[in-house]
């Protein structure tokens, strides 16, 4: 009875281990704000399609209007995939540390693996520096934006006070292509955008959202001007759900490690510009974000 007893629990453990890594029968990748929704669905169509070939399952994009939706996403269980900032990757991590594994993050042309907040302003404005800023209107992108708040937002505080008092009014823009037609629109008098900080300006430095605008038409970059560089803020990572069967998550690594040899032009739609390579990262790597994070949440 003994042994029958011992049988039956080993076939439910089998049972229950099958049912956990149970093939997946579809794919849902997140993308963070930046861009309108439909320029981030056509741009990263190519991306789409090489996931969905390589796991051999139907495989949608989703945009949220904002950075929080996908974050949401990827602790509901209704997203397998996106490529967080820091600041987003702190807050899922913060909120369910079992969420999600990382993966890969963007390596720079020149071998770097960070990027810059970019403070600019147009050049017709007399604005070139963060000081002749004071007074005027600034956007940051998203609350849940490294590059976009989290970041200029500690920097500028620690150097000029609170900011609500030293701007006129400090708004969010609600993604960095937002903030960067913007001012160039004359919506606002100054923002923040991120960009690798390597190569011309005039061409959206090498990766990033300028490069991305620029690419796009959105803006000519010599109607605006950098008045204000960050410290080297650390590249976010690209993210998959914990639960997800071994393999998925294997076969995307693999992809991505390898996708600059495969397909440099779909690598550069993913990068948003020129970039080395796709390198791995690990959850030490964020330490730092993480603890800016709490500290800014009170936590």
């Amino acid at each position: 009875m003994q042994k029958l007893l011992t049988a039956t629990g080993l076939t439910a453990l089998l049972a229950s281990s099958a049912m956990a890594q149970e093939a997946i029968t579809e794919f849902n990748i997140g993308i963070l704000g930046g861009e309108n929704a439909q320029d981030r669905m056509t741009n990263l169509e190519c991306f789409r399609t090489k996931v969905e070939a390589e796991l051999g399952v139907p495989t949608k994009l989703f945009t949220p209007a904002d950075y929080d939706g996908v974050i949401q996403g990827l602790l509901g269980g209704t997203l397998d995939f996106a490529w967080l900032g820091a600041s987003a990757y702190a807050k899922t991590y913060l909120t369910n540390p079992e969420a999600v594994d990382v993966l890969l993050t963007k390596q720079n042309s020149d071998g770097t693996t960070g990027y810059y907040s970019i403070g600019f302003a147009k050049i017709d404005s007399g604005i070139t520096s963060m000081e002749d800023a004071k007074g005027k209107v600034f956007a940051f992108a998203d609350p849940n934006s490294t590059s976009g708040y989290l970041v200029p937002g500690a920097e500028l505080q620690e150097k000029f006070g609170k900011l609500e008092d030293y701007f006129a009014e400090v708004k969010m823009s609600g993604g960095h292509e937002q903030s960067i037609v913007g001012v160039a629109n004359g919506d606002f008098d100054a923002a923040v955008a991120w960009a690798d900080g390597l190569g011309n300006w005039e061409d959206g430095y090498n990766s990033g959202a300028f490069r991305k605008a620029s690419d796009s038409g959105l803006v000519d970059m010599t109607t605006i001007t950098e008045i204000w560089r960050s410290a080297l803020i650390p590249e976010g990572p690209m993210v998959v759900r914990r639960t997800l069967p071994q393999d998925a998550k294997d076969k995307m690594y693999a992809m991505l490690d390898t996708m600059w040899e495969t397909d440099a032009e779909c690598a550069y739609a993913v990068a948003a510009g020129e970039a080395k390579d796709f390198v791995p990262v690990k959850h030490e790597d964020y330490l730092g974000i993480i603890a800016a994070r709490k500290l800014e949440e009170g936590l």
